[in-house]
């Protein structure tokens, strides 16, 4: 009897371990909401780049977490892409405050960062947030980068 109780909880401890590996993938890949998705509200947001923002992505202010990018699309009138988020009920933003693409770290995952405006009407469910700013693409600043200096004639390069 001793053996079969120690393979019941070799057992036991192979399939928890398979159900912690199962909830940390989901939660890298962002899959793993476990709030109720009925307390939110759906706003909208309009970019000229959208860089590396992907469905699912945060959406943060001051750093908090306070809701999740559900869909990207491209407006065929304004060639611009057009993030759809959904925003927790218990957090109200101002109708004035400004979205932007932001990155986490040097070459991180993108989120949406909201920082509030100062009206006095808040943002309601199918509003636009109209003051946005794109996503900073880092192959166009060292292509910047590099056409300045050719264009300067490398002058500030040290003398040989």
């Amino acid at each position: 009897m001793n053996k079969k109780s120690t393979e019941i909880l070799v057992g036991l401890f192979v399939v928890l371990g398979a159900l912690a590996l199962l909830f940390l993938a989901l939660k890298a890949a962002n899959l793993a909401s476990f709030t109720n998705g009925g307390d939110t509200y759906t706003v909208q947001a309009r970019f000229d780049n959208i860089g590396g923002l992907k469905a699912r992505a945060p959406v943060r202010s001051a750093g908090v977490s306070v809701g999740r990018v559900t869909n990207i699309t491209l407006d065929a009138q304004t060639f611009q892409g057009v993030a759809t988020m959904e925003i927790r009920k218990d957090i109200q933003f101002p109708k004035d405050s400004s979205a932007k693409i932001l990155t986490a770290g040097l070459l991180g995952d993108q989120y949406i960062g909201i920082e509030p405006g100062g009206d006095t009407k808040n943002l309601a469910n199918g509003d636009v947030i109209t003051q946005t700013q794109s996503a900073v693409v880092l192959e166009n600043l060292i292509g910047q980068f590099l056409f300045n200096k050719a264009a300067d004639g490398g002058k500030d390069a040290p003398a040989q």
